[in-house]
């Protein structure tokens, strides 16, 4: 017997479940389809960082503030851990510090440096003393300073996206269908797993997948694949922990946030001459812990629409050689390394929602910034082109 939906998600990565628990709460009748027996792709493949201060002031950074406040909601109702660590973007350089000082002063004038009323919620800190009691882990030597951010959230994307499922099964009735590919769409109808299915409205949330649902949708609008290198240390000894996750210098060239900072293209074009492999393969480096202490590194991004599905040690090396530079850990044995590849715009853009035929919406093309965007996404979703729905 076929059976109807008020909501048809297709993909059960972040931007899928975001999706399915907006449209749980305004109480409509929601299923998610996913074709593998649980979600690997790069929903599970990140830093578990929900990073605001990436973003830019305006709807942005209210979508990611927003989302973080889901994360903490979603943490004490479905059990999964979450630690609001808060970030440290660290500077060896004067043209690292200056870009700093510009971005505090942008984001908050009026109090000469120390943002708390734009919604970027960060400070300025030079004294090595202070900097260390937010992470033990920065490396003070030659060190200038650091801008603190109270926003920034870790999870374990693992746990988040195991987790969910069962959570929004269990409190809202969403059906999950995992094992179920789908491989056609005819608004209303849909084939799934050799069954016809039937939902009012169709939400396609497939990640990197541009082949298999409207792929000329994806061929016609200015998207790529982006693939990142990524690492995960053993657990640090001792219960150790890093307090604020961390970034430096090469972190400012890659977030829109810092776009604005009158200083930005000179030390773009210090990188570039002085560090052309990092530039090569776009990398900059965060890292971030997990609940059991283990580190998460990273990143690259090399992008295209077919990925090399080949890891290479130099990125890996780079990554930690740089790492080197600005911290100091217990315990560096390497435990794990992979690699995950996201969906990004070409063109500026911060995400693909388009509705390809009636009721039938793609949402899509959040870069990087998936775990950090999805959930405030899928309220505006919801709240802009579906305000109809209850």
């Amino acid at each position: 017997m076929q059976k109807s939906y008020d909501i048809a998600v297709i993909g059960a990565g972040i931007v899928g479940l975001a999706v399915a628990r907006t449209a749980a709460l305004r109480g409509l009748k929601v299923a998610v389809f996913e074709r593998s027996s649980r979600a690997v792709g790069a929903s599970i493949r990140n830093f578990g960082m929900v990073w605001p201060i990436g973003q830019p002031a305006g709807p942005l950074l209210e979508r990611a503030l927003r989302s973080r406040e889901i994360y903490h909601e979603l943490s004490k109702q479905a059990g999964f851990w979450i630690n609001p660590n808060g970030s440290l973007h660290v500077a060896y350089h004067s043209d690292e510090w200056a870009v700093l000082e510009e971005f505090a002063q942008i984001a908050n004038p009026a109090t000469g440096g120390n943002a708390q009323d734009s919604g970027h919620r960060c400070e300025l800190l030079t004294d090595p003393k202070k900097i260390l009691e937010k992470s033990p882990a920065v490396n003070t030597k030659g060190l200038l300073g650091a801008l603190w951010s109270e926003t920034e959230t870790i999870v374990d994307p693992r746990q988040v996206i195991a987790t969910l499922p069962g959570f929004l099964a269990e409190r809202y009735e969403v059906d999950f269908h995992f094992d179920t590919a789908v491989t056609s769409i005819q608004s209303p109808h849909f084939e799934a797993g050799g069954q016809r299915w039937q939902a009012d409205r169709i939400f396609v949330c497939g990640g990197a997948d541009f082949e298999t649902l409207y792929p000329d949708v994806f061929a016609e609008n200015p998207i790529t694949k982006c693939k990142l290198q990524m690492m995960r240390t053993v657990a640090q000894p001792d219960g150790w922990r890093m307090g604020a996750s961390l970034c430096a210098g090469l972190t400012l060239t890659h977030y829109a946030a810092f776009g604005a900072c009158p200083s930005l293209p000179a030390l773009r074009k210090r990188f570039a001459e002085t560090m052309p492999l990092y530039k090569q393969y776009g990398i900059h480096v965060l890292v971030s812990q997990t609940e059991a202490g283990e580190l998460t590194l990273g990143d690259s991004h090399e992008y295209g629409p077919t990925p090399d599905p080949f890891d290479k040690d130099e990125i890996d090396r780079l990554v930690l050689n740089y790492l080197a530079t600005f911290t100091q850990f217990p315990d560096l044995r390497i435990r794990e390394r992979w690699h995950g590849v996201y969906p990004k715009l070409t063109n500026g853009a911060t995400e693909l929602v388009r509705e390809v035929e009636p009721n039938v919406w793609i949402v899509n093309g959040l870069g990087g910034a998936g775990m950090t965007l999805s959930f405030g996404l899928a309220e505006h979703v919801f709240n802009t082109h579906l305000h109809e729905l209850v």
